[in-house]
């Protein structure tokens, strides 16, 4: 059975826009479109290296024992250099505030995010909340305490 997250508008959100949908029957992510507030919906342009938070218009209920990843549109990414630079942002399941997106171009010309452009991804995904024990002493393994590219490759 799949999860149901419930989805509620924020008051002066435009209600023509779209709830977040997968685009394809195999997706995993469903799209986050930019929701501006009225008096702004002529969306906003990034210069490079800057950074926003873009309003989705939309609050959400995630069952317990699972969260919303939120992730960058590859195509996005490849054509304009937008990237979420927090990826992924993780919305909880006690979370009931506005979900934002936290955009950044880090391509090399202005970008323009306008209302109702799908501007992220959103994966539900179950989480494990595990038990933390305080030891004096691990096991040893292998790797041991190799760090970054200490497994070998090319980098």
């Amino acid at each position: 059975m799949r999860p149901v997250v419930k989805v509620a508008r924020v008051p002066g959100a435009d209600t023509a826009l779209p709830l977040p949908a997968y685009q394809t029957a195999g997706a995993a992510g469903a799209d986050l479109v930019a929701n501006f507030p009225e008096g702004a919906r002529d969306g906003l342009t990034l210069a490079p290296g800057a950074r926003a938070l873009v309003p989705t218009g939309l609050r959400m209920a995630i069952p317990d024992g699972f969260e919303v990843q939120v992730r960058p549109r590859s195509g996005l990414a490849l054509k304009h250099g937008l990237t979420l630079p927090n990826s992924p942002g993780t919305i909880d399941s006690d979370y009931r505030g506005e979900v934002g997106v936290i955009v950044m171009n880090a391509g090399d010309a202005p970008v323009t995010i306008r209302h109702g452009d799908r501007i992220a991804q959103a994966v539900v995904a179950p989480v494990v909340q595990a038990a933390w024990a305080e030891v004096g002493a691990l096991d040893e393994t292998e790797r041991g305490a190799g760090g970054f590219g200490s497994t070998g490759g090319a980098g």
